[in-house]
């Protein structure tokens, strides 16, 4: 569940309304001919701090290694009025290529509305960005250009479905993306090394432990230790114990991973918000439907509490069982995106100092003011790598126990004595 969660697709759309609208605007967009193709309208080429940090950290399509090195992605990709288009991102060709109206614009998917484009695979000039005004406030708009024709793209295929302001679009993309590669890498490494302890406790019932075991085992107590028996109670923990274990070692794994800045590894998974939303949203669901009566009576109608007082609590308490969750998922989010985000920013010192490659003192002093603080920042990143996944275990374990707490008597006679 959790892998598949990562899948940034799942838009909604209007089949036929939103659909017209956007191939009416396409059209209008066609009818510039010539002088609407390929205009980009910032003619400097220079270096994009901004734009480059961005990029390295949303999710993509296809990996990108060095320079014009990418490694390809498997492509799901449904609409409706056309069918499913699966393939590599390779047949793209770096974005030379439009394939069944699709088209990939700085590594994400992208599709053509308009029905007049042509399906299969077709060379593009290129892909066009400019700045209009949309429902009165500016967004950037993208335009392929094919044979001398503009057409305008829909945005990618995102979870909230243009609710947060993605747009909805014109088709649905289940695609493997970085995120969901990670995760799938990640979840194999993490089955692999539990089926490697678990041998070793087999191996070793009764001895000491040893290898991977003894590696693992401090992990194990300590999140039983310190986690989810303060947090759940002995009398439950056992129960919630699996659930808090893999929310811990998943958000682990993602984290690390993230640290790598090579192929395989490299995605901000974590720093993703449709990871950290699915993960708030499974501790929100174990939480309230494990929630015993006392739970609810505490957040409904507060025992002890003059009635006057309950009707202003009430709808607090009740805002506070979205308010946790929606905790939990950004404050994973922003501290895992925040650290790429100031790596990333460090390591493009060297081309703000050198000016793009015309002065190679500057990018001298900015490769070594850049590196050494990199390297400082790795070591705090490692930090706030685990820090982060505890953090994450013991808030959802503290939800879950005050769900399942059955003190609430006890203490409401302790508060009244």
């Amino acid at each position: 569940m959790l892998v598949f969660a990562g899948f940034q697709p799942l838009a909604a759309q209007d089949e036929h309304g939103q659909e017209d609208h956007a191939t009416e605007e396409a059209h209008g967009a066609a009818g510039h001919g010539d002088s609407a193709c390929c205009i980009v309208e910032d003619e400097d080429h220079g270096y994009d701090p901004v734009g480059t940090v961005m990029e390295h950290i949303a999710d993509q399509n296809e990996f990108h290694v060095w320079y014009n090195v990418h490694i390809p992605l498997p492509l799901i990709l449904y609409a409706p009025e056309h069918g499913w288009s699966t393939f590599l991102s390779s047949k793209f060709h770096h974005g030379t290529q439009a394939v069944d109206g699709y088209v990939l614009n700085h590594g994400r998917v992208n599709r053509v509305a308009d029905p007049s484009f042509p399906q299969g695979e077709v060379h593009i000039e290129c892909v066009s960005h400019q700045t209009e005004m949309v429902d009165e406030k500016e967004k950037d708009v993208y335009y392929v250009c094919y044979e001398g024709t503009a057409y305008k793209l829909d945005p990618p295929s995102t979870l909230d479905g243009g609710v947060l302001g993605g747009g909805i679009t014109s088709f649905y993309d289940f695609s493997i993306t970085k995120n969901v590669f990670t995760m799938i890498l990640g979840a194999i490494v993490l089955i692999l090394l539990f089926m490697a302890v678990a041998r070793g406790y087999k191996r070793n019932e009764g001895k000491a432990p040893s290898g991977i075991q003894s590696f693992m085992e401090p992990f194990f107590t300590f999140i039983r230790d310190e986690v989810t028996v303060p947090m759940i109670g002995e009398k439950h923990y056992e129960r919630f114990q699996p659930f808090i274990m893999t929310l811990f070692f998943f958000v682990l794994i993602c984290n690390l991973f993230g640290l790598i800045p090579f192929f395989p590894f490299g995605a901000n998974v974590t720093g993703n918000l449709a990871v950290t939303l699915v993960l708030a949203v499974l501790t929100f669901i174990v939480t309230n439907i494990n929630g015993n009566g006392h739970y609810w009576e505490h957040i409904f109608w507060m025992p002890g509490i003059p009635a006057w007082v309950k009707v202003i609590l009430t709808p607090v308490e009740v805002l506070g069982l979205f308010i946790k969750p929606f905790s939990l998922m950004i404050r994973l989010f922003a501290n895992i995106s925040a650290g790429h985000i100031i790596i990333l920013s460090l390591i493009g010192l060297i081309f703000l100092f050198g000016n793009n490659g015309e002065s190679v003192g500057g990018a001298a002093t900015g490769g070594i003011i850049g590196g050494l603080f990199t390297a400082f920042m790795n070591l705090i990143e490692l930090l706030v790598a685990f820090l982060q996944a505890f953090i994450f275990a013991i808030l959802s374990a503290s939800y879950i126990g005050a769900a399942v707490d059955e003190g609430h008597e006890h203490h409401d006679e302790a508060h009244a004595h």
